[in-house]
């Protein structure tokens, strides 16, 4: 059998040597922490290469994601479906083995990973999920859920605020299943980090409540000494500190800034062969080595023991293990669209007149008893957001068994945090903020698209109808740029009944992200068919007709609509058809006799929307117009607003003229 030293080395060949092959790649950091990789997946994961889906495993994260080629290797060597092939194909079109780790393309990646920081923030978000989800459903005797979640990291997740945001919380939550190795080098792009990073790294992480441990980290039994002690601490998480050199073995680049991000040369390759004692020809690893790292016959034993647990629970607990296995698949109860289905034709029928933000939270109390895996939280901003319920019951460090968590004022780290626990399974998660504040959140945003995660982001507060907060408040360009990220729907309802309809889609969408934006001012309630009602899941629908072919097609969302039924009111001389667009990129998605039934070919359209007016041009086209916002807004009451920047029944008919002209 191998030494551990050998085995790391395993790990530090293939990288170099697929690196080299692709002439692209970060070799410093796999090389760099290599020792630490071989004591925790060979001694202390739980996990089954055969089942990378066996929902009590141990997470792994690399949040330093540049360092692909080590978790690369790890899967590749520890018996995952990932071949030597698919290592020599790193960073070349179409492969498994991406630049950086990107979930769904190899088997057993847990979260994408790249933009630093956002890894670490997804993995706090796993340990949040994987406490409430055992509070949920472990009974005396009967823990089915009950694993860590593990993380690398390099200096620059702690560089980006992302990691003070998620890690403080986790340390205010006291989450003791959280481990987290710290690959201390002393280097980044620019070279030793001394100049630009703090030096006591240690008293934050105590600071915000975490264990803290110092090591080696080339140091194997000082690495499992330290993991043993991490493991015993369940009520905070812990930061491992593992003092590394890297590039390890690499006799003339280690310790310095030029292997962080480039291949090593193939002289420099040679020598650190050499240095390391490794004889194997690139790509060939020796049979004893394949030996010391298989995990297959060991992570088959851990879920079989699993699954005679899960066994004991089910005859005992059938309820609960059948809710448990409907969860952990992601299928929702069998009732939910006949319930919402009712739920939304009694909301038609009532007609209030409310806030959509109002309408979003009625909507949440009417899906509350339907969907105990839904887990909401705000960014320090419930009782504006209003995405509590009669039945929320907040998570803090003295309670895990509940549905509710209060973010903080961190709306990045609550994003990402969200996307962990949507990654781990078992919950629908929304969380929510000012709209103006997505700004914060774009990074992932984009990740929960790319990802194709069913992540749910709601925003109050929606336009320039927030009023007096005045301009830093009042979001203008970003519902555009929120319907250009691929992969992700965005619905802004003009009432009750279309915010009901939103969270419906929302909640049937796992396979990709959703925002929802809603209102602070009262939306007026809108006259449907039955017929109309289900046609708001396509995106967009007439919403009023007239006799024939119509002059004029007017577009409107949210609280514009309204407005766009006064203007057709007040131009009888016109024949006018509304349509309401509560989601462009819904709409977008379907036929193209859909859209041509909606959008009739050939008539000239005005769309009205409270921001700007890029994203209707599509619709519109240049014969047509926007009725729209071209600067920024102002400090002033909602209805003196709308006055101000044109959204007026005599500007909306002025600009329908202009087109007709």
């Amino acid at each position: 059998m191998s030494s551990r030293r050998n085995l790391a080395n395993a790990i530090r060949a293939l990288s170099m040597d697929a690196i080299q092959k692709a002439n692209s790649g970060h070799p410093g950091a796999p090389m760099g922490m290599a020792d630490i990789a071989e004591v925790l997946w060979n001694d202390h994961m739980r996990y089954n290469p055969a089942n990378s889906n066996w929902s009590d495993r141990d997470r792994f994260v690399l949040s330093n994601g540049h360092a692909s080629m080590l978790i690369y290797s790890l899967l590749h060597l520890t018996g995952f479906d990932l071949s030597v092939d698919d290592i020599k194909n790193f960073r070349q079109l179409h492969s498994k083995t991406a630049g950086h780790p990107e979930y769904g393309y190899a088997d057993g990646i847990e979260t994408t990973t790249g933009p630093l920081g956002q890894g670490i923030a997804n993995a706090v978000g796993m340990a949040i999920a994987e406490r409430t989800l055992g509070a949920q459903f472990n009974k005396p005797g009967h823990e089915i859920v009950n694993h860590n979640t593990y993380v690398f990291m390099g200096d620059g997740c702690l560089m980006e605020g992302l990691s003070h945001e998620s890690c403080a919380l986790a340390g205010t939550l006291g989450l003791g299943k959280l481990i987290v190795f710290w690959d201390d080098n002393d280097i980044s792009i620019d070279g030793h980090i001394g100049d630009w990073m703090e030096t006591d790294v240690p008293s934050r992480f105590k600071s915000y409540g975490w264990q803290v441990i110092t090591v080696d980290g080339h140091d194997a039994d000082a690495i499992d000494k330290a993991i043993k002690e991490a493991k015993s601490q369940t009520d905070k998480p812990s930061l491992i500190c593992c003092k590394t050199t890297i590039g390890f073995g690499a006799p003339n680049l280690a310790n310095t800034h030029d292997c962080h991000g480039a291949p090593l040369g193939d002289d420099e390759v040679a020598a650190t062969r050499k240095a390391l004692g490794w004889d194997s020809a690139p790509f060939e690893i020796p049979a004893d080595v394949y030996a010391g790292w298989d995990h297959k016959a060991q992570g088959a034993a851990d879920e079989s023991a699993w699954n005679e647990k899960f066994a004991k629970y089910k005859a005992e607990f059938p309820t609960e293990a059948a809710e448990f296995e409907r969860r952990m698949a992601g299928e929702l109860p069998a009732n939910f669209e006949v319930e919402m289905d009712k739920f939304i034709a009694k909301t038609q029928e009532e007609m209030p007149n409310i806030a959509s933000r109002k309408a979003s939270q009625n909507t949440i109390e009417a899906m509350g008893s339907l969907l105990p895996e839904m887990f909401g939280g705000s960014a320090d901003l419930t009782g504006s957001n209003l995405t509590n319920w009669s039945g929320t019951v907040r998570v803090n460090k003295k309670n895990a068994n509940g549905n509710y968590i209060s973010w903080g004022v961190r709306e990045f780290g609550m994003a990402h945090m969200m996307n962990g626990m949507v990654l781990h399974g078992g919950f629908k998660v929304y969380g929510a903020t000012f709209f103006m504040f997505m700004e914060f959140m774009r990074n992932a945003l984009r990740m929960s698209a790319l990802m194709k995660i069913g992540t749910i982001y709601v925003y109050t507060h929606d336009s320039i109808g927030l009023g007096e907060d005045g301009p830093t408040h009042q979001p203008i360009e970003q519902m555009a740029t929120m319907r250009m990220i691929p992969n992700f729907q965005t619905w802004r309802g003009c009432d009750a009944v279309e915010s009901a309809v939103s969270w419906k889609m929302a909640m049937l969408r796992n396979a990709a992200p959703t925002a929802l934006v809603f209102s602070r001012q009262n939306l007026a309630p809108v006259a449907r068919t039955p017929e109309q009602v289900k046609n708001i899941e396509k995106g967009g629908y007439v919403l009023q007709d007239c006799d024939g072919i119509a002059d004029i097609i007017l577009i409107a969302t949210g609280s514009e609509v309204p407005l766009a039924i006064e203007s057709a009111n007040a131009m009888s001389d016109k024949k006018v058809r509304i349509v309401s667009m509560p989601s462009t990129d819904a709409f977008d998605m379907q036929d193209k006799s859909y859209q041509a039934s909606v959008l009739t070919p050939g008539v000239k359209r005005v769309a009205i929307e409270a921001g700007v007016g890029d994203t209707w041009y599509k619709y519109v086209g240049l014969e047509g117009d926007v009725v729209c916002i071209k600067k920024f807004g102002e400090s002033a009451p909602a209805n003196q607003l709308f006055k101000e920047f044109g959204f007026t029944v005599d500007n909306v008919v002025k600009i329908v003229n202009e087109v007709l002209a």
